[in-house]
């Protein structure tokens, strides 16, 4: 014969570990945790809006004005807003009958403000005449249209087989109209003016005038250059 004995459990018993149960719950309940991430106060720390493989038209002022073709395009809601283009930039400009200006290549970019454009890396420009300029740095302001850098720039012309070096490079923006500091280049001379410039003495910082005809005339580069002003923001671009 089994006899089976039941342990004593006194009441009171039952009552403490019931008092501990509930304890137990409560305290779970008031310290529950959502699993988010915590709120992100800097605005420039993370882009409003990313595009890739993006080709877009841009208007300025009504007008369709640029065509912007990029990897990455990324747009900040800062305070001037901000455009990076981490990962290369194409640019073309048109003219009022939508022919290209002059089309820039860039291996980064940056536009603060819709207006400042910033470009570094590789830059490379090309205007109407076919003028090929060359630098690693690059600045365009859209409300001036005007450009400028501080850095070394090579402009070669292929139609007059000529070809200017120098710094602190400012022109307009149409790249017709430029000047550059510290200049040395090259450009082909007939017998006269070979004569003429071995007779009289070197003199520094000559100013150089284009003469060709047509739409490549009325290029001028001057020796002398002063800082790139200040320019106050007051238009924005529009996203087609």
């Amino acid at each position: 014969m089994e006899v089976q004995v039941k342990p004593f459990r006194h009441p009171l018993h039952r009552i403490a570990l019931s008092a501990v149960i509930l304890l137990a719950v409560f305290m779970s309940c008031g310290e529950s945790h959502e699993h988010i991430a915590p709120a992100v106060y800097d605005k420039d720390s993370l882009p409003t809006m990313s595009a890739h493989g993006i080709s877009n038209l841009i208007s300025d002022s009504g007008i369709i004005s640029y065509k912007i073709v990029a990897e990455d395009w990324d747009i900040y809601m800062t305070e001037p807003q901000e455009w990076t283009f981490l990962k290369g930039l194409f640019l073309e400009k048109f003219d009022s009958t939508f022919h290209v200006e002059w089309y820039v290549q860039a291996d980064t970019a940056y536009c603060h403000a819709n207006r400042i454009w910033e470009l570094r890396g590789r830059v490379v420009v090309l205007n109407r005449q076919g003028d090929l300029f060359e630098t690693e740095e690059l600045f365009w302001d859209m409300t001036a249209r005007e450009m400028w850098n501080t850095m070394f720039m090579c402009i070669t012309m292929p139609t007059s087989d000529q070809q200017l070096k120098g710094y602190n490079f400012r022109s307009n923006e149409e790249m017709t109209k430029y000047s550059v500091e510290n200049s040395v280049g090259y450009m082909p001379m007939n017998e006269k003016e070979e004569e003429n410039d071995n007779l009289s003495p070197e003199k520094p910082g000559v100013i150089y005038e284009d003469t060709r005809r047509g739409s490549q005339a009325d290029t001028r580069r001057d020796a002398s250059v002063s800082s790139a002003p200040t320019h106050s923001i007051t238009d924005s671009t529009k996203v087609q």
